[in-house]
């Protein structure tokens, strides 16, 4: 399998894709809401995905709550976004605590019963004032151990669902002033102890997503997500950080360069998978016909994860779940 994970074009995979799957497999496919209609469709997606792919390949999907969300009413559960599970730890911290693992096992219950192996979610980054609002409510807050708490508790509910968590966006994207959805940001900061808390605190989940952010403090030049300095100095030296390592979204606006070019950098820098999501069909195949296959040590780390997931996933009542957080929240 190639070291990456893209995207579809639509609600269904066309015979051009499933041919490029069969000549380069990547190790998993995301999916977005261009991707999901009704339960009945996705079922049927998922299943010629799984005729398609290799055995081990994986599927994923952002699924945090809130505005980022692909699974959506009428069809699927909406959840709270992270920022009101921390104003509900705020007024209660045991209520806050049970209400961010009711959450992540909702979300995990959904969207493994919906076939997908992989949650994007829980964010670990801190709500920062004057920041870029492309965080905003997608953090539990402003205080690192809270972050640190909240986020450990989504991704113990996910576990508890059977699906492999990831964190996001090491080391840290509260502090950025502009989107790097559309543009590059900057961080200028002299002390970034407390973005890298929540991070050190949960260096043990399965996987982690880099951030396509320029962090001056440890390089000036490169994005963390293209940086060997901060990927292997910061997120696996100084954080500890020994699971999945997966790119932010490789057509953001914050990269330059073609997508394969920036898929090699990425992995070169030390990401153990590269994540194109944009579904168009040259691009893809050329990133697909670029990137190496998965290495070694990167499958050594897909195979705990999923061992994980397997090992913490628990017999769960979704209904009586979310019975019992609506009573939280009200």
């Amino acid at each position: 399998m190639k070291a990456a994970i893209v995207g579809l074009a639509g609600p269904e995979l066309l015979h051009a894709e499933a041919e490029r799957f069969r000549a380069h497999p990547p190790a998993g496919v995301i999916l977005f809401a261009r991707n999901v209609q009704t339960p009945a469709q996705l079922a049927a997606l998922i299943a010629d995905l799984r005729r398609t792919l290799p055995p081990t390949a994986l599927l994923m999907v952002d699924q945090e709550g809130g505005r980022v969300a692909r699974l959506r009413p009428p069809h699927w559960r909406a959840h709270p976004p992270a920022g009101e599970h921390g104003r509900l730890y705020a007024a209660s911290r045991r209520a806050g605590l049970r209400a961010a693992w009711l959450t992540g096992a909702l979300i995990g219950t959904d969207c493994r019963s919906a076939g997908f192996d992989v949650v994007a979610a829980p964010v670990l980054d801190l709500t920062v004032p004057g920041a870029s609002d492309v965080i905003g409510d997608r953090a539990f807050g402003r205080d690192p151990e809270t972050v640190a708490r909240l986020a450990r508790a989504v991704a113990d509910g996910l576990l508890a669902a059977g699906v492999q968590p990831v964190g996001k966006h090491a080391p840290g994207h509260g502090r950025a002033l502009v989107d790097s959805h559309l543009t590059l940001p900057r961080v200028h900061a002299a002390d970034l102890r407390p973005d890298l808390l929540p991070f050190g605190r949960l260096a043990h989940l399965p996987w982690l997503m880099t951030a396509h952010i320029v962090y001056a403090l440890w390089d000036p030049h490169q994005p963390a997500t293209l940086s060997a300095a901060v990927i292997q100095g910061i997120i696996r030296g100084r954080l500890g950080f020994g699971g999945v390592l997966v790119s932010d979204d490789l057509a953001m606006g914050a990269l330059s360069g073609a997508p394969a070019q920036r898929a090699v950098r990425a992995l070169a820098a030390g990401c153990d998978l590269a994540l194109y999501c944009a579904g168009d069909f040259g691009p893809t195949a050329d990133l697909l016909a670029a990137v190496p296959p998965v290495s070694a040590a990167a499958s050594v780390r897909l195979a705990a994860a999923r061992a994980l997931a397997a090992s913490r996933r628990l017999a769960l009542d979704p209904a009586a779940l979310a019975a019992e957080r609506d009573r939280l929240f009200a």
